[in-house]
């Protein structure tokens, strides 16, 4: 009986210890995300399970082309994922279904057009311009009140969907 007893004390305590490092691998390293909407599509599909790296911007920044989870600006609470698009410091206008940084087109990450011009806008420091890859049907930083994306909201960087298929996010 004394072993049994010591056995399932152990055990308790290797559970206890394996729930206590998970909780903190969730919030602290890594981040799992269902994608709800088409906003990201052709690259992320409705449905798709992502991983999100919460390190990733840890002595880094974004940069242009990367996939982000972060909080919506006009609401503060609900959590989005998007490419960054326009970096601090940057003016950022579309015309055409083409992007201009600072008067220059720059190349796109999606063959999806949009069909409604948008800014100029000067992203203010710290802060980025978010855009959806499905350009014509997603809510982002064209239409939102507040334009930008504070560091400070951004979650992570989306390095890779592992349902429906495992694939690497670019």
């Amino acid at each position: 009986m004394k072993k049994v007893l010591k056995g399932i004390y152990e055990w308790s305590k290797l559970i206890l210890i394996a729930v206590v490092v998970a909780f903190w691998l969730k919030n602290n390293v890594v981040a799992s995300a269902l994608v709800p909407t088409g906003s990201m599509e052709q690259t992320v599909m409705t449905g798709s399970r992502i991983v999100i790296n919460r390190l990733a911007y840890l002595y880094d920044t974004p940069q242009r082309g990367d996939i982000v989870s972060f909080y919506y600006p006009d609401d503060g609470e609900t959590l989005y994922l998007k490419r960054v698009m326009g970096l601090p410091g940057e003016v950022i206008e579309g015309i055409d279904g083409r992007v201009y940084i600072d008067g220059k087109m720059i190349p796109d990450f999606t063959q999806n057009r949009f069909y409604e011009d948008f800014g100029p806008y000067r992203i203010p420091e710290a802060c980025y311009f978010m855009m959806g890859d499905n350009r014509s049907n997603s809510w982002d930083s064209r239409y939102w009140i507040n334009k930008f994306v504070a560091m400070d909201d951004i979650i992570g960087k989306a390095e890779f969907e592992y349902y429906p298929e495992i694939k690497i996010l670019k």
